[in-house]
Formats: C-alpha cells, sequence, structure tokens
C-alpha cells in the first residue's frame, strides 16, 4: 500500500470530471452537498495549486480545494471528496490536513473555513483548531452563499436568510495562535516523522510496520544499556531496514546507565522486594530519555513505543517523554489499538514478515535477564528450567574474590578493570553456576500484581557482597539510614520518578557513605547458589583494639557496664514501676 497526497498541478487536470462526477454522486448518495462543479473551474483549481490530489497504490482515490473570498480575508476548504472503494483508510484526514497546510501557507493572514455535515469531516477540523461558529461569523461574499444553490438543501439555508442550515459551520482564525497552534502539533498527518524504540522484537516489529503503512516516515533507535551483541545489534538494524524503516540509529548508552543507575544501585544494595535487583526496570528510564533526545536532535514530531496497556515501561517511556520533549507527540500503537500478540502476529505474516514466535519473553541487560511466559502470568506454576537463558555447567565449587574501592567493583580475582567489565566478567563466571535465578512477584505501577522470572547472578553476588563489606565498615546508624533511603531509591525508580529532584538528593547520601568501603570479599560458587565466606579491609570496625565481641573488653570496666545498664534501662524501670502501683 503506497498513499500519496500533494498538491495538483497542470497535469492532474484529466482527472477533473471523474473527480466532479464522484462529488456528484457523493451528494446525491448523502443527500446534501455541493453537488455540482464545472471540470473546467476544477481544472482552475489545479493549474492555480489550490487544491490537493490523493493516489492510492498509483490510482486516484480523493480531492479537495481552497477558494478566497472577501479580498483574501478567508479561505474555504472545500470539496472533499473520497472514491468510494478507497474509503475508511484514513485518506479524507490527510487530504483535510493537506489542504490545511495548503491555506495557511499561501494565506498566512486569512480565516479558514469549512460548512459540512460530516461528523467525521467535523472532528478533524476541531483537531486542527476549527471552531464550530454561526453562518454570519462566515464569509458574506455572494459568490460563496451562491455555490449552495445545487445543494438539495438549498431552500432550508433561503427559509433561514443563510443564519443556519443542515451544514456546521466551521472556522480557522490564524490570529487565535496560540490555541490553534496546539491543537495543530497535536496531530499527526501523512509524511510525518515518527522516531520509534525499536527492540527488534514482535512488538515493535508490529509497531514499525503499522507507521510506515499510515504513510508516517518512521526512523527506529535502539538504546544499547547492555546485553546485545555486535552481531545482535546488526541484525536488528536489518531487520528494521528490511520491514521499511527510513534509518536505524544504535546508541550507546552502556557507561551513562552504570554511571546514573547500577552504581547507586550497588551502593544501595537494592532488591526490590528483598527479592529482584531491578534489572530491566532501571534500564527504560535511561532508554527513554536517550530516545527523547534523538528524536529532538532529528526534529521528529513524535515517539512511538511498543509498550502494552498492562505494564510498567509504558509509564516509564511517558513520563521521560512529556518531560524531555513535551512538544512532541507519544503514539504506542499496541496499547492505543488494544492489539493482540495473535493479532500482531498475523497482521505481520500478512505483510510477508517472518517472525520469531518465541514461547518465552527474554530481555537481557547488563544488570540481568527478565524473563516471561505462560507460567508467570499464573501464580501457582512453576517456572521450568529449560526457560532460563543460561544453563547449568559447572558442578564443582569455585572461589571468587570481589575487590571493591569506595563502593565500586574494582577488581575480580586479583585482576583489575572497569566497573562495566567487572561485572560482565563476574556474570560469564557466575551463569555457568545458574546462580541468581528467581521468581518476582511485586506491584506494578498501575496497582496489580506482577509475576516476572529472572536471572542476576552478576547483581546478586555483587549486592551480597557488597553489603557483607558494608556490615563491617559502616556504622548502625549509617546501615539503618542507608538501608531505609534506599528501599526508597528503588521503589521510585521502579515507579518512573527518576527525575525527581530527590533522587539525585538520594544518590548524594549514597555516595557519601562509600568513603570507606573499600576491601576484598571471598566467595565459594556452587550450583544454583553461593556462599560469603568473609571480608578483609583496614576499615574494619571488628578489627579494633577495644573489645573482642563475646570474649574480651579493654575499653571500660564491669563497674561502666553496671552503670550503663542501670541509666539506659531507666525509663522502663519508670514506666513498669507506675504500671505495678494502678494494678
Amino acid at each position: 500500500m503506497k498513499i500519496i497526497v500533494r498538491i495538483s498541478h497542470d497535469e492532474d487536470t484529466k482527472y477533473a470530471s471523474l473527480i466532479c462526477k464522484k462529488i456528484q454522486e457523493s451528494a446525491k448518495i448523502r443527500g446534501t452537498g455541493i453537488s455540482k462543479k464545472n471540470p473546467e473551474y476544477i481544472k482552475l483549481k489545479m493549474i492555480h495549486g489550490n487544491s490537493v490530489i490523493a493516489f492510492y497504490d498509483g490510482k486516484i482515490a480523493g480531492f479537495s480545494y481552497l477558494d478566497i473570498f472577501q479580498d483574501k480575508e478567508f479561505v474555504v476548504n472545500s470539496g472533499l471528496i473520497v472514491f468510494p472503494e478507497f474509503r475508511k483508510k484514513g485518506l479524507a484526514k490527510i487530504i483535510k490536513i493537506e489542504l490545511f497546510k495548503l491555506s495557511k501557507k499561501k494565506f498566512p493572514n486569512s480565516k479558514i473555513f469549512s460548512i459540512t455535515t460530516s461528523q467525521p469531516v467535523i472532528k478533524i477540523n476541531t483537531e486542527l483548531g476549527f471552531k464550530p461558529v454561526a453562518f454570519s461569523e462566515l464569509t458574506q461574499s455572494e459568490e460563496f452563499w451562491k455555490g449552495c444553490k445545487s445543494c438539495a438543501n438549498f431552500d432550508i439555508l433561503i427559509r433561514n436568510k443563510k443564519k443556519m442550515c443542515l451544514c456546521t459551520g466551521l472556522l480557522y482564525n490564524p490570529y487565535d495562535e496560540d490555541e490553534n497552534k496546539n491543537k495543530y502539533n497535536n496531530v499527526l498527518t501523512h509524511g510525518d516523522k515518527i522516531v520509534l524504540a525499536y527492540s527488534g522484537g514482535l512488538d515493535t516489529s508490529y509497531c514499525l510496520k503499522y507507521l510506515l503503512q499510515k504513510g508516517y516516515e518512521v526512523h527506529t533507535v535502539i538504546i544499547n544499556t547492555g546485553g546485545f551483541k555486535k552481531k545482535e545489534l546488526k541484525n536488528i538494524k536489518q531487520r528494521a531496514l528490511n520491514i521499511g524503516a527510513n534509518t536505524h540509529k544504535t546508541i550507546d548508552s552502556l557507561e551513562e546507565y552504570y554511571q546514573n543507575c547500577i552504581k547507586y544501585l550497588i551502593f544501595g544494595n537494592i532488591l526490590k522486594n528483598n527479592t529482584y535487583p531491578l534489572s530491566v526496570s532501571s534500564e527504560r528510564i535511561f532508554q527513554a530519555i536517550k530516545i527523547a533526545q534523538y528524536a529532538t536532535i532529528i526534529k521528529a514530531k513524535a515517539i512511538a513505543h511498543g509498550s502494552t496497556g498492562a505494564g510498567n515501561d509504558q509509564i516509564r517511556f511517558d513520563i521521560a517523554f512529556q518531560i524531555i520533549c513535551p512538544e512532541k507527540i507519544t503514539i504506542s500503537p499496541i496499547r492505543d489499538l488494544k492489539i493482540s500478540r495473535k493479532e500482531e502476529i498475523e497482521y505481520l505474516q500478512n505483510s510477508g514478515i517472518s517472525i520469531n514466535n518465541a514461547k518465552y519473553s527474554i530481555n537481557k541487560g547488563l544488570w540481568g535477564t527478565s524473563i516471561g511466559g505462560t507460567e508467570t502470568l499464573i501464580s501457582s506454576h512453576k517456572f521450568p528450567d529449560e526457560a532460563y537463558p543460561t544453563k547449568l555447567i559447572k558442578k564443582k565449587s569455585e572461589n571468587l574474590e570481589l575487590e571493591f574501592k569506595k563502593g565500586e567493583l574494582f577488581s575480580v580475582n586479583g585482576e583489575k578493570g572497569k566497573a562495566i567489565q567487572n561485572i560482565i566478567k563476574i556474570e560469564k563466571i557466575a551463569s555457568k553456576f545458574a546462580i541468581g535465578r528467581g521468581i518476582h512477584i511485586g506491584d506494578t505501577i498501575l496497582g496489580i500484581k506482577g509475576r516476572v522470572a529472572f536471572e542476576a547472578s552478576a547483581a546478586i553476588i555483587i549486592i551480597k557482597a557488597h553489603h557483607l563489606l558494608e556490615k563491617h565498615i559502616l556504622t548502625k546508624w549509617q546501615l539503618y539510614w542507608k538501608e531505609k533511603l534506599s528501599n526508597w531509591y528503588g521503589m521510585l525508580l521502579h515507579e518512573a520518578q527518576y527525575l525527581d529532584p530527590v533522587m539525585r538528593n538520594i544518590e548524594i547520601f549514597l555516595s557519601s557513605t562509600q568513603e570507606r568501603l573499600t576491601g576484598t570479599v571471598q566467595i565459594i560458587l556452587y550450583p544454583y547458589r553461593f556462599h560469603l565466606v568473609g571480608i578483609k579491609s583496614d576499615f574494619d570496625l571488628m578489627e579494633s583494639n577495644m573489645a573482642k565481641y563475646g570474649e574480651m573488653n579493654y575499653a571500660w570496666t564491669a563497674e561502666d557496664v553496671k552503670g550503663f545498664t542501670k541509666i539506659l534501662s531507666n525509663q522502663m524501670k519508670i514506666y513498669h514501676n507506675l504500671n505495678k502501683k494502678k494494678s
């Protein structure tokens, strides 16, 4: 399917007689409308570029024209016709918008009006900024109203002294610019540029094909926050271009994702519901921010994503887009049209696009992998081992040593490296033991419960090792308040609140607690599990000359303790003594 809607020219005059015939036939069926137009009149509109013409797969499919009255004070958009065989394909809206744009361009200071009985046309005009008005606010040119003589309802117009008829008058006033601009900017038209967040999977492939068939200029983009191999990214690009994307862009955001998010998830030892390391949910906001920035750079009018209407990701994308680029339209075809997975598959197959109809939905990133399937939709179903992407390879235990410097991962088994590379290295080692698997049951932003399987060997091991080191180095109250704020940080990140300034405040606090967080942690890896052996650090608060827990103290006497406990128990003693008197 190929739709072309353009300004007419002299070569289109060969269609004038056919257009007049179709306008007359349509008016006769409706029982209203300006039914008779002279082909010579239509030809003049075409020659002077005062009309738009539509083609569908090379065949003429529609037409509309403009005329001017009262020394260019008014411009009328009139004569809209879509040939019967091409109706219900969105052509009327495209034609109306293109004629409206033409009218504004040629006559920027003129009021634009239309009269119609068609409710769909009224709706389109209203979206463009037209307002229903009395006929008295339209042109008073006799030349215009003379054109109504051929309408079957002309007698009604005359009886009402041209004040009203069956038609609705609609007026666009360019001097109401602020309001009209907002309405016009919220309307997509044929050929508009759209950026689509594209992963190459079923949902985004459906969105790409759907938007292309609507006649938009679609530019796909994928944000790499880890989990992709070069070959996979290359295949995703090729798939997008094969479907028809105008361009495809891969943006590497791995370092930014680590520095602005993962680092704080480690500092905070954050596990959602004490289980899930926010593996994929933490990525979405960064992907959304980069997509919004890219859409601004290439001057796209809209941003599209493939989220459904029942998940968290739609909220994360929408919020980021509204904050970063509020002037852009956000569309999500699957959510907006309520398309089922089965319908997506059938649509793509009918369009000649092969799809990988995998049993499980897998989202892999630097901080872990989430897996969804039929088993995760029901509370009682066991998630099968074969559904996890990585398999158990090693069965013999193995030692692992992690070194942290100021809270960040500095080395793995004595080999120094950047934090991101260390995370990848741990994942390669630990995933062979099938470590880090789990099922997360949590509350979605929309208020429903969700169940998802995940595997995140590196994330789980790093968080637990980091937490053990903190237990030795931080004070009791540092640990207490850090846990409180860390829980809030994880909750707010999960619930699409990353751009709230309180998150930067919490990050400052978390960073300040890591100044002395330096040392090594010894771990033993086993199939499906791991054991934290112990730590070594110059800042270990257990290494004290004051006392050894459960053994001997050197900084206080027995009498000191007796006095301390006497004072510490004062309030409780007062409370219980008063209760005895009352009883």
